[in-house]
């Protein structure tokens, strides 16, 4: 599950990449908006490969657990990100996650049908490898 949750790290930096170079393929389903279908979000192109390079930080400790170097900093971390995750997942009940008010945007339908079970299986797949250790 882990090796899973590696390489699709590496995917969802790579497409943070392409975005903080000019990309705009399936960008308009990854921005929320709202039902005027005004964005709410315009980061900066900086900001969006800066995420993109913690993603890949994210891809290298999921990495060193797959292969078994858990030190202390590792496990700590491997729990933060677990939690950052299913965070994600549960959102901020407004834009985000499972409890969020604004629907029917084709935001809201990928992040219910892709973002949110994307975020559970990354922070749940985190956990559960911490937890046979």
């Amino acid at each position: 599950m882990i090796k899973i949750t590696c390489v699709l790290l590496i995917f969802i930096a790579l497409a943070h990449f392409y975005w903080s170079l000019g990309g705009r393929y399936w960008l308009d389903k990854a921005m929320p908006t709202n039902v005027n279908k005004e964005k709410l979000l315009e980061p900066p192109k900086l900001l969006t490969a800066l995420v993109g390079f913690i993603l890949l930080w994210f891809s290298y400790i999921a990495y060193m657990l797959w292969v078994g170097e858990q030190t202390k900093t590792i496990v700590y971390i491997g729990w933060i990100i677990g939690t950052i995750f299913l965070l994600r997942a549960i959102g901020e009940f407004r834009i985000v996650g499972i409890f969020k008010k604004v629907k029917g945007t084709t935001f809201a339908k990928y992040d219910t049908f892709v973002y949110i079970p994307l975020c559970l299986f990354i922070g749940y797949s985190f956990i559960f490898v911490l937890l046979l250790d």
